[in-house]
């Protein structure tokens, strides 16, 4: 632990928070702030066109919805309950103004990173796509940058322990030994079976489950998210003007040093808002490259669709309301500071919902997880199948020991290793996002020419 809180230091210190929020304003720049000026194109091409039919058939990949579902199912997790509950107990009310952020760059970072999977990807021998971050440094920079993509796969690997399994099993563990007695050894052993059983099938299977359960749960916790607030709503402008105003304070914290507020709720709010959008991890596109969507640009266009949902619409709401309970000033942390949240409002019942949540946004994101780590050490192994089936026995077993861990041991392992993941990916992002620009250029010429009526499938425009 002394080791990891010394890297974590180095990782999340000022120096790295100004590298992946640095480049989010960049490419937000550089794109012509496209989260806002673009909003009308890719709202339509990612919302609107998540309920039609689908138009082609490709037994080897999956559909461009099928993809943004498993990367929201591996996307929307224990980061936005327990993550923004910790970052609001660690940082004070504040850490959710630094969430925005965040998110707001972000959009442009997960955009950027999702175009450059699918402009780099390879199809194997089977006719399934590989993409992320070892891809686009590999083919993009070229072989004099191999051990760059070496060391993102090697760190993505061991992630997945940590912010995919470890935390979310953590999470479910927590929530259902406070709900219902649930010892938390026996929670880790079911989730360590579940979690086999579905990631033994591969992409398509987690895919199929991704399809089904994102829609629900997140229609799910946003509705008892507004519920909660509209019962409060006399004093939820106490809220925002109370995240604003601590986001701001120049107070120093028992003599420290001034403005020591302000570092603090920076950088918890910018890590646990990374470690729930996943915005410069490089982790999100591995599967976005497995779509069979030909158009690099018009999939990137997910990829900003997912930060909105998972940051700017469900964190805010989840730090609407314990900012509104007013319960972060006490010893209580993580999930069970939102548990206590939302019982404040609806008793028992709060807990029970929490629970269902829970369960449901940690366990799908175990499921999307391993499939980024299969990916990473397929990357490094040449796909050899012995390694594969050994790691994914080992994945689904980790859960047992997230479910049993101590929560602040789990949560600063988990996000040293975001941290060490994000230091490649976004060296690669910055050195390839001159061909973004200009495939964003090309896509919004053509956009406008055909008045929106280009689709998917179209390779000619990039």
């Amino acid at each position: 632990m002394e080791i990891n809180s010394f890297i974590n230091g180095i990782v999340w210190g000022p120096v790295m928070l100004v590298f992946i929020v640095g480049t989010g304003f960049y490419l937000t720049f550089a794109t012509k702030v496209l989260q806002v000026s673009g909003i009308a194109m890719w709202w339509r091409e990612t919302f609107g066109k998540l309920f039609k039919k689908k138009s082609k058939v490709d037994d080897e990949n999956i559909s461009p919805f099928a993809a943004v579902s498993t990367a929201l199912a591996s996307t929307v997790g224990t980061g936005n309950i327990a993550g923004v509950a910790t970052a609001v107990f660690l940082g004070g009310p504040g850490a959710v103004f630094w969430m925005w952020v965040s998110g707001f760059v972000g959009m442009m970072t997960k955009y950027t990173e999702v175009t450059l999977s699918l402009k780099y990807r390879e199809t194997d021998e089977k006719g399934q796509y590989h993409g992320g971050p070892m891809y686009y440094i590999k083919n993009g920079l070229g072989k004099n940058w191999m051990w760059l993509a070496a060391i993102f796969a090697f760190f993505g690997a061991f992630a997945t322990f940590g912010i995919g399994n470890m935390t979310q099993s953590n999470a479910i563990a927590s929530a259902l030994e406070r709900s219902f007695n649930v010892p938390v050894l026996a929670t880790g052993i079911v989730i360590a079976i579940l979690v086999g059983i579905v990631i033994i099938g591969g992409i398509k299977r987690i895919s199929s489950v991704a399809e089904k359960l994102v829609p629900f749960m997140a229609v799910f916790y946003i509705i008892g998210c507004i519920i909660i607030l509209g019962a409060n709503f006399s004093t939820l402008g106490n809220a925002f003007a109370l995240i604003f105003s601590s986001a701001f304070s120049f107070e120093s914290i028992g003599g420290g040093i001034l403005g020591y507020a302000i570092m603090r709720g920076m950088r918890y709010g910018i890590a646990r808002g990374v470690f729930s959008n996943e915005a410069g991890l490089g982790s999100a596109p591995i599967v976005h490259a497995a779509s069979r969507n030909k158009s690099p640009v018009n999939q990137g266009f997910y990829g900003v669709f997912e930060v909105f949902i998972d940051t700017i619409i469900i964190c805010t709401l989840s730090g609407l309301v314990i900012v509104n309970a007013g319960m972060f000033t006490g010893e209580t942390s993580g999930i069970q500071l939102v548990m206590l949240s939302f019982s404040e409002q609806f008793g028992y019942v709060g807990d029970i919902f929490v629970t269902i949540a829970i369960i449901c946004f940690a366990g799908s994101t175990i499921l999307g997880w391993s499939y980024y780590g299969e990916q990473c050490l397929g990357f490094l192994t040449r796909n050899n199948k012995y390694v594969i089936i050994a790691y994914k026995v080992i994945f689904a077993g980790v859960a047992i020991i997230g479910a049993v861990g101590a929560l602040e041991v789990i949560w600063d392992i988990a996000d040293t290793l975001n941290g060490l993941m994000a230091i490649p990916n976004l060296i690669a992002v910055l050195l390839l996002s001159r061909k973004v620009f200009k495939m964003t250029k090309q896509y919004k010429k053509v956009y406008k020419e055909s008045k929106g009526e280009i689709h998917d499938t179209g390779e000619s425009i990039n």
